[in-house]
């Protein structure tokens, strides 16, 4: 037992130099020409190292025990990324960490890029905060290190808004410094119509269950089978999301309603499954037409039609805003964050699925003049929640 503990912490020792560096590759921390220079040579040095060592020809079964041990003991971030370290090792060691890992739905962790696109735990929420840069117009979301403070947390995606002749566009990306279409960081983009009111999350990836796609003006349903492997990015939509006064007055929380196109409502049930990506793929930058869902004509866009909220086909998870209650002595309507959210704010809001309106599944709220919290859970995605938090900055509903 003490020489299995030696070589866990040998291993730890070797890769602990690598760990902060390789994990910052992976997310984008630093500009694509300083990736390309530093990274290539670092990592190099840090497979040769490991090559010229007897780790990299360990038998199958200690490698698995000493990489489990790892993961065990690699509960929140920073040591987290000891992990990564190890799934950036060579192929073997990958292809056995991958197996090792499991999705933020199982361990409630996220570990790697890919965790990004599965769905959150279902016992518990996620909680992240996003970062507004008002100059620039860029967002950044970070997973919560501290359960005290919003500081200091793991960063895990950014987006940055776009105005459109005739929409704006939110671009969505691994990278915080260089957030564009092109490259592998990219990972999908918010779309409004004119009005802002109606938006579209788009996924570069097909759904593990299919999905609409988005071709030209109009919309069909295609099967995973037939799917190059390099297609334009950005090209499957995924989630409608659709704002509305809610008639309570402009400092009410606005009421939302969000079809999620690839959940099926049964994923909520017992025994339900949502739909869970495995693999990351690079895309071809977007060559698609800039095509607003609202001119479509897919019997999807057709719920988005001007005038009250219709009825979304049978099946597809829908989710609504939590209805608020009037505080009588703060004179103001109210939500319970549960100390999450400080500040009131027409931004604030909380979803959940009909029946179960006790169940929140994405909460977002204001904490400071830039600084919000957003709170995930099974069965949505790191992804499609904060997608879905964007809408909130760009909504003319009832402004702040």
């Amino acid at each position: 037992m003490s020489s299995l503990k030696n070589i866990i912490q040998d291993v730890k020792g070797e890769l602990g130099s690598i760990s902060r560096r390789s994990f910052d590759v992976r997310f984008g921390l630093r500009s694509r020409s300083q990736r390309i220079v530093q990274d290539n040579s670092h990592v190099a040095v840090a497979v040769d190292a490991l090559g010229q060592s007897y780790w990299a020809n360990m038998p199958p079964e200690l490698l698995r025990e000493v990489l489990t041990r790892i993961d065990a003991s690699g509960e929140t971030w920073p040591t987290r990324q000891n992990v990564v370290a190890c799934a950036g090792v060579c192929r073997s060691w990958r292809k056995m960490m991958k197996d090792i890992v499991r999705t933020p739905e199982i361990s409630t962790k996220l570990t790697f890029p890919i965790s990004l696109k599965q769905p959150g735990p279902r016992n518990s929420l996620v909680q992240c905060y996003i970062k507004r840069n008002r100059s620039n117009h860029t967002y950044y979301l970070y997973l919560n290190s501290n359960q005290v403070s919003n500081v200091d947390g793991k960063f895990l995606l950014a987006a940055r808004k776009f105005r459109r002749p005739t929409c704006t566009e939110f671009i969505v990306t691994l990278n915080s410094v260089d957030i564009a279409k092109e490259g592998s960081t990219y990972v999908g983009k918010l779309r409004s119509n004119f009005l802002g009111t109606k938006f579209t999350i788009y996924d570069t990836q097909l759904p593990k269950s299919g999905a609409t796609v988005v071709k030209s003006r109009s919309i069909r349903l295609i099967n995973i089978k037939h799917v190059y492997p390099k297609i334009p990015a950005a090209y499957y939509p995924i989630a409608h999301i659709s704002y509305e006064l809610n008639g309570l007055g402009s400092r009410a929380p606005r009421k939302m309603h969000c079809i999620m196109d690839t959940i099926p409502a049964s994923s909520l049930e017992i025994g339900g499954v949502a739909p869970t990506q495995t693999e990351l793929i690079v895309s071809c930058p977007d060559t698609s037409p800039s095509t607003s869902f609202f001119r479509s004509k897919s019997t999807h866009v057709d719920n988005f039609q001007p005038g009250p909220l219709s009825e979304p086909k049978d099946e597809m998870l829908v989710l609504k805003n939590k209805d608020p209650t009037w505080h009588p002595q703060r004179q103001c309507w109210c939500l319970n964050f549960h100390g999450r959210v400080t500040v009131a704010s027409v931004k604030n809001f909380q979803l959940v699925a009909d029946p179960d309106h006790d169940n929140i599944i994405l909460q977002f709220g204001k904490v400071d003049r830039d600084l919000y919290t957003m709170d995930y859970r099974y069965p949505i995605s790191a992804f499609q929640a904060f997608a879905v938090c964007l809408t909130s900055f760009d909504t003319k509903i009832a402004r702040e």
